[in-house]
């Protein structure tokens, strides 16, 4: 199986520091080196010092630093490294793939497939249409791991409330509506809600769930290279 979202350009270096949510230090080929850091949430789990990292080299004119941050190491429950993927853009590719794919049986043919779908104020993440139903898909990326429970957000987001609340509209539209949460990592048991960080964000999860909205979580494969959505965790 091809994998859903391929990098070029990759190198491996060691974590030094994050002077800003945007930008992280990585020591590179003996050199520290500033990458843009394509994931705006806290990741303080994650962005330790000394943690090995991958990083993409670009050389685009425009840019202001020629890498970005693409994953990072962690130790394992039995102390083995486990990469996560912290491309808060790679979730979307992830998703469409695993819908191209068949979704796992959740429909028979699928006659259209289109991302940044308008509906209300807001813009889902995709919008498909198979065997006449016309869905919805908020797509979530979450890296962060609690003892084997993923969960989401890993700070506010006054945004996920939002696109929550749409979902609940397009349901009670007519049209089907799906939150997927990407887990960008292997070694998860469920999924759940961040309430001790944002208790409003689990309240609309829940109230999306009595409307009709069907919440799914799956994990993914991760190499220093590549992510694909893999296998479904239950939600809690």
């Amino acid at each position: 199986m091809k994998a859903d979202v391929i990098y070029d350009g990759m190198e491996q270096g060691v974590f030094e520091g994050r002077p800003n949510r945007f930008v992280a230090e990585v020591a590179l080929g003996g050199k520290s080196v500033r990458c843009h850091v394509k994931n705006t949430g806290r990741l303080k789990e994650l962005l330790v010092p000394g943690r090995t990292v991958w990083v993409q080299h670009c050389e685009k004119e425009e840019r202001k630093t020629k890498y970005s941050l693409i994953a990072v190491e962690k130790p394992g429950p039995g102390g083995e490294p486990v990469l996560v993927n912290i491309d808060s853009q790679a979730p979307n590719g992830a998703a469409a793939g695993w819908i191209l794919r068949g979704a796992d049986g959740l429909f028979q043919e699928l006659t259209c497939l289109k991302r940044e779908k308008k509906f209300g104020n807001s813009r889902f993440d995709l919008y498909f249409e198979a065997d006449g139903r016309t869905c919805f898909m908020e797509v979530k990326g979450v890296t962060l791991d609690m003892g084997g429970v993923a969960k989401f957000p890993d700070a506010p987001t006054k945004r996920g409330v939002k696109h929550v609340e749409e979902l609940m509209a397009a349901a009670s539209a007519g049209y089907e509506a799906y939150i997927l949460f990407v887990i960008q990592m292997k070694g998860i048991r469920a999924f759940a809600p961040n309430d001790s960080t944002h208790p409003a964000f689990g309240e609309a999860l829940r109230a999306a769930k009595q409307a009709g909205v069907h919440i799914l979580a799956y994990d993914c494969l991760v190499t220093e290279n590549s992510l694909s959505l893999d296998r479904p965790v239950e939600v809690l």
